[in-house]
């Protein structure tokens, strides 16, 4: 068997742990296989014949992409005036990416995109695939202990986050619906899951894009967001439930929700670019 064959081979076995390191590392399924695919050139246009442990060699190459990445999408990020909106789990032919997605959960992903890229990495390889700091230092660019710093400073943010709201699921499946409502232009399904009282507000860049200001009732709010919502998704605002508007790749709108027991009672439009660019927002799945 020729080499590049060997390799080739050895490189697909380890597809499926560099695909949940990356995950774990950036939270898009897209830029997953970006990752994936450049640690596959690197190898390619390496000498890996001197390696002798060809998974621990992969393991570091990706999470030094994925540092890249980070670090790029950071400074992306401040250029922008905005937050980073992960992109959504899209899932494969076989699910494997949905199956990658639910091992990890939305709220501990909301939490590592809170962490400095190096912090991240050291927590995710050291506490979710057992790398020794030895091996994590000379990829941040710092001391054995310096990354054991790096990853328990994560892991107190991690731990000591709050835990997600008890009712996040139910709540999640009512934004969902509301979704799958507007888009569809069902009427009966937008009035099922919307209080008889509730209000839509309004800011003034979003009554500058055609909205009005004030909207109170179910049916008026209902008639309003049907067929709409094409390009909403869920997301998390400052921790609470609320739609993304991506549109040609940027955030544009965001609406926040408010909902009583199994009822949207509030919805608030935002579209003032300051103010977005204040918001803690994080696309959900």
């Amino acid at each position: 068997m020729d080499e590049k064959k060997f390799l080739a081979e050895k490189f697909e076995a380890n597809r499926p742990h560099l695909r949940a390191v990356a995950y774990r590392m950036l939270g898009s399924t897209s830029e997953v296989d970006d990752a994936v695919q450049e640690t596959w050139l690197r190898l390619s246009r390496s000498d890996a014949s001197s390696v002798e442990n060809l998974s621990g060699w992969l393991t570091t190459v990706v999470a030094r992409v994925c540092l890249d990445m980070l670090r790029s999408r950071k400074s992306r990020r401040e250029e922008q005036m905005g937050p980073h909106v992960p992109e959504p789990v899209a899932d494969d032919q076989h699910g494997r990416d949905a199956e990658m997605a639910d091992s990890v959960g939305a709220a501990l992903l909301v939490v590592l995109e809170t962490l400095a890229p190096a912090e991240r990495l050291a927590f995710v390889l050291h506490d979710m695939f057992a790398v020794p700091f030895e091996e994590i230092a000379p990829i941040v660019g710092r001391t054995p202990a310096a990354a054991r710093q790096l990853a328990s400073h994560a892991r107190r943010r991690v731990q000591g986050s709050p835990p997600p709201d008890v009712d996040f699921s139910r709540q999640k499946n009512i934004v969902d619906a509301f979704i799958k409502a507007s888009r569809e232009g069902d009427f009966e399904g937008l009035l099922a899951v919307l209080d008889p009282d509730v209000v839509f507000r309004a800011d003034s860049a979003a009554q500058r894009l055609g909205s009005l200001a004030e909207i109170r009732g179910a049916a008026a709010v209902a008639e309003t967001f049907k067929g709409r919502a094409q390009a909403a998704k869920p997301a998390l605002v400052d921790g609470a439930l609320a739609l993304a508007v991506i549109l040609g790749g940027q955030l544009r709108i965001v609406v926040r929700l408010t909902i009583s027991g199994d009822r949207i009672s509030a919805v608030e439009a935002v579209a003032d670019a300051e103010r977005i660019g204040q918001f803690d927002v994080n696309l959900l799945t």
